[in-house]
């Protein structure tokens, strides 16, 4: 007995090898209970948000270490590395294009669009649903009306679109938007530029409302800025072309309303904020709402015509999708 008790005091007594520096502190790790064997749910979420704390705790010490032997370093600092991404490691494509082209300007000169672009016109949207739309849907049409200051909703009381754009026409609007829904939530959203095209069909995911969005701002009448990002091929530069003819021309920038349409990955989100000056130098943003997600299905040549209508480009999805580093618009 005495001589394992005198094993276990000298196991005790040994001192850590690596006590030459000091000042190196041992990496820290957290525990890893099995938090799945708690049957107690709240004991459960507690230690779940304790674990996640203390994660983020360590990773912000190391994030503020390597910061601070960056800036001791100075020039001899190695560089940031950069995160590999599907955005930076994209398939070169052949229609990429660049706004300044001579070619491409006189293309933009001479489409369905220029009219607007050259302020001969001014947008005027006629907003409208399915049948008999649900409850969101209409709350989502009228959150929409708020977004795009000249704009009118109108109820499609059984009619076909061949014979509402012509009484749109004739009533002088530049555009039709109608929103699609499937059990009850918006799914859905065609675009036509009047009276010559193009039309757009775009499938609608993630959609929330104001309401359905925290510390949501309350929106003002002005005019909004337009932010289009990465619509850099020559499809995206259409779609980005189209959206942007639903904004009035001048914007009121003392209201700091901006509507944001965002490709990423040939998904273009949709925030609309509003910024507030913290001071001289911060700038905060509030969101308004709402907000929604909007994948291109198809671009056709004049206005909407699903039987003889010409399509410029249709996502084929098992065609087209053979990589997902390749990317359309």
């Amino acid at each position: 007995m005495e001589s394992k008790r005198k094993n276990v005091v000298s196991k005790r007594s040994k001192k850590p090898k690596d006590t030459e520096n000091e000042d190196v502190k041992p990496i820290q790790t957290i525990p890893t209970p099995n938090i799945s064997a708690i049957k107690n749910k709240q004991r459960r979420t507690e230690l779940y948000r304790e674990m996640k704390r203390q994660k983020r705790k360590i990773k912000n010490a190391e994030k503020k270490k390597k910061q601070k032997e960056a800036k001791a370093m100075g020039d001899k600092a190695p560089p940031k590395q950069i995160p590999k991404t599907l955005e930076n490691m994209r398939v070169s494509d052949e229609t990429m294009v660049n706004p300044q082209d001579e070619e491409v300007l006189k293309d933009e000169a001479q489409d369905e669009l220029s009219s607007y672009f050259n302020r001969q016109t001014t947008p005027k949207i006629l907003i409208t649903t399915t049948d008999r739309p649900c409850l969101r849907t209409n709350k989502f049409c009228k959150e929409l009306k708020q977004v795009f200051p000249t704009s009118v909703i109108k109820y499609r009381r059984g009619l076909d679109l061949k014979k509402i754009i012509p009484q749109a026409v004739a009533r002088d609007f530049t555009d039709l938007l109608v929103v699609n829904e499937d059990r009850k939530t918006p799914n859905g959203l065609v675009f036509t530029h009047l009276p010559d095209g193009p039309t757009a069909h775009f499938k609608m995911s993630n959609v929330r409302l104001s309401t359905e969005i925290k510390r949501v701002g309350r929106m003002s009448s002005h005019y909004p800025e337009v932010i289009l990002n990465n619509f850099n091929t020559r499809l995206g530069h259409s779609v980005g072309r189209l959206l942007a003819t639903l904004f009035p021309h001048d914007p009121q920038f003392h209201g700091r309303r901006v509507c944001t349409f965002h490709n990423q990955r040939d998904f273009i989100f949709f925030r609309h904020h509003r910024y507030i000056f913290r001071n001289a130098k911060k700038v905060g943003i509030q969101e308004l709402g709402p907000r929604f997600t909007l994948k291109l299905r198809s671009l056709q040549k004049g206005t909407f015509d699903s039987k003889f209508g010409e399509y410029e480009w249709i996502h084929k999805r098992h065609e087209m999708e053979t990589s997902r580093r390749k990317f359309f618009l």
